[in-house]
């Protein structure tokens, strides 16, 4: 099985996660929510796949190309 990392586009705080370790995601589907500068930023699945790692909890800082996510495609 193939997996793809999933990173953070901005420098931010995760603000909330909507998926758990094992949920099934379509492409396109919002994963966690980051916030920076006051803005929502969600961050999608790129393809579809399960869930296999989150690598942040809420409340965390995350820097932008940070690893957030990692799928099993």
């Amino acid at each position: 099985m193939a997996t793809e990392e999933i990173e953070s586009e901005v420098t931010g705080k995760v603000w909330k996660i909507e998926m758990k370790v094992g949920d099934t995601v379509q492409e396109e589907d919002v994963i966690m929510i980051l916030e920076s500068m006051k803005m929502e930023i969600p961050v999608e699945a790129p393809c579809a796949g399960t869930i296999a790692s989150i690598l942040v909890k809420e409340e965390d800082a995350v820097e932008e190309d940070q690893v957030v996510v990692i799928l099993d495609t």
